[in-house]
C-alpha cells in the first residue's frame, strides 16, 4: 500500500496530485501529515509542496475541465472528510480524460462522492451565513464563535467583509483553533487559541436580552414547527445562538 503524505495545505494537495499523475502511481490514500498513524505495512511517500507544480494542476483543472470543477475540488478539500485526497485525485484523473462533462458521470463513484461532499460543504456554508452570532467585546471587536463540521471559515469571511465592512470582527472556528480576522480593510486567517475569558462590552448583555425578547415575540405559537426549524437550523449549531 502506497500513501502520499503532504503538509495539509491546498498547494500541498495539488502537488501530490501532480506527482501521482506524472509518476503514474495510484496511491491508496493522500493524507495530511497530521493524520498519519504508524503502520509498518504501508509505504509512505512524503511530498514536498511545490507552488509551481500546484499552479500547473490548478490551471489544468480550470482549462481542461472547468472552473466549477476547481471550486468543487477546493470545497471537498475543505470538507476534511476521510479519504478526500484520493477522491479528488480520482475525480481529476477522470476529468482530465473526459473534460467539462465529468460532473454528468454520476455513475462513477468518485464523481458521485465529490458531488455529495460538495453539496454538504455548500449547505453548511449557506447555513452559517445566517447563524453566526457576534458579541461585541470591550475592545470594540465583534466576536463570533462557531464550530462547523467543515473548514468553512474562509468561505464565509468574504460575505461578512461586505456586510460588516465598517467594523472590526473575528469569526473564530473553535474546533480548529483558527479565525478569520477583519480590520476594516482586509481579512486574514490565523491560528488562534483562547486562554482567557473574553470581556463583553458595556451594554452587550442588554442587547442580547433584547434580541431574545424580539425572537420570542415575533414567533407565532400556533405556527410553531420544531421539525422544520431543526431542519433549517440544525441543533448542532445552537450552542452559540444567543436566542437559544
Amino acid at each position: 500500500m502506497v500513501i502520499y503524505i503532504y503538509d495539509g495545505t491546498f498547494d500541498g494537495l495539488l502537488t501530490s496530485i501532480y506527482e501521482a499523475y506524472y509518476r503514474r502511481e495510484n496511491p491508496e490514500k493522500i493524507l495530511s501529515e497530521d493524520l498519519i498513524q504508524e503502520n509498518f505495512l504501508i509505504e509512505k511517500i512524503y511530498i514536498d509542496t511545490n507552488k509551481e507544480k500546484a499552479e500547473k494542476v490548478y490551471k489544468a483543472i480550470e482549462s481542461k475541465i472547468s472552473s466549477e470543477a476547481l471550486r468543487k475540488v477546493f470545497y471537498v478539500y475543505l470538507s476534511e472528510v476521510e479519504n478526500h485526497g484520493v477522491i479528488i485525485f480520482n475525480y481529476l484523473r477522470l476529468g482530465f480524460k473526459i473534460g467539462k462533462n465529468v460532473d454528468l458521470n454520476l455513475a462513477n463513484n468518485f464523481v458521485l462522492e465529490m458531488d455529495n461532499i460538495y453539496q454538504k460543504v455548500s449547505r453548511e456554508r449557506h447555513w452559517m451565513l445566517g447563524l453566526v452570532r457576534f458579541r461585541q467585546l470591550d475592545n470594540g471587536v465583534f466576536y463570533g464563535p462557531i464550530e462547523p463540521e467543515h473548514n468553512i471559515v474562509g468561505l464565509i469571511a468574504p460575505y461578512f467583509t461586505r456586510r460588516m465592512s465598517n467594523e472590526n470582527w473575528v469569526i473564530h472556528d473553535i474546533r480548529r483553533n483558527i479565525a478569520a480576522m477583519y480590520n476594516r480593510e482586509e481579512w486574514i486567517i490565523k491560528d488562534i487559541e483562547l486562554k482567557e475569558i473574553l470581556n463583553l462590552a458595556e451594554g452587550e448583555k442588554s442587547y442580547q436580552c433584547l434580541w431574545k425578547e424580539y425572537f420570542n415575540h415575533i414567533s407565532i405559537k400556533e405556527r410553531t414547527n420544531p421539525k422544520l426549524q431543526k431542519r433549517n437550523m440544525p441543533m448542532k449549531y445552537w450552542k452559540y445562538l444567543i436566542e437559544k
